[in-house]
């Protein structure tokens, strides 16, 4: 934090990766190994008569604690607290400094909707380019139903070399496009919200129901 009160780019960037850690570890990650477990299981069922494994979420997280213990909901946790940590770094770093050139180009504090969905857009694009290849290694370890004595780093290291050696470099941003896709309308949607609250919570603007609202009644 500066002297001035304003924020530096480095305090920035620091608070969102201790963000993304801590959402990582407290809720994406055995979610995500719920979810890949259930998206595996749907693509690897040739006849549609067989019986599914696990029924639904909480069943899949149930079924996966009995056989295999409760730290495989946490398996890829390292590497999903990377992906998430460089997420919301690189997020919450190019939304604020973005937002900071607009203000000072247009000389104000509040920016119209559109330029702040604008700039959520772009920083939610750009924090899964970042750590693609991260999110992929993940995803394949996360899918892996086996015990392994083998460190959590060894198993990184060698499911990026079998991927790199059998599919190409170019398959560490596999399903990228997808990702963005969902990923960057999510954060314009997050950050034009959350600007248009912050105003209303501080007096700045009301939302429009209340307003007509307390028309009705004043008359």
């Amino acid at each position: 934090m500066a002297l001035h009160g304003s924020i530096t780019t480095s305090s920035t960037f620091l608070a969102g990766v201790g963000a993304g850690i801590t959402e990582a570890v407290m809720v994406v990650n055995p979610m995500e190994v719920v979810k890949i477990r259930l998206q595996a299981q749907h693509h690897s069922m040739a006849d549609p008569l067989d019986v599914p494994k696990y029924r639904n979420a909480p069943h899949a997280a149930y079924v996966i604690c009995k056989e295999e213990g409760f730290k495989t909901l946490y398996r890829g946790v390292s590497l999903t607290a990377a992906r998430q940590a460089t997420n919301q770094g690189v997020n919450f770093t190019v939304y604020s400094k973005i937002k900071e050139y607009l203000q000072a180009y247009h000389n104000t504090e509040v920016l119209p909707s559109w330029e702040t969905s604008l700039i959520g857009l772009v920083s939610g694009a750009l924090g899964p380019l970042s750590n693609a290849p991260l999110d992929t290694i993940k995803t394949r370890l996360q899918k892996t139903t086996y015990a392994s004595n083998e460190s959590g780093l060894v198993r990184i290291v060698k499911i990026g070399n079998q991927l790199i050696k059998e599919e190409g470099m170019a398959a560490l941003y596999k399903g990228i496009t997808p990702r963005i896709m969902r990923v960057a309308p999510g954060q314009a949607v997050t950050f034009t919200v959350y600007e248009f609250m912050k105003r209303v919570l501080s007096g700045e603007t009301e939302i429009p129901v209340v307003t007509q609202t307390a028309k009705k009644l004043k008359d």
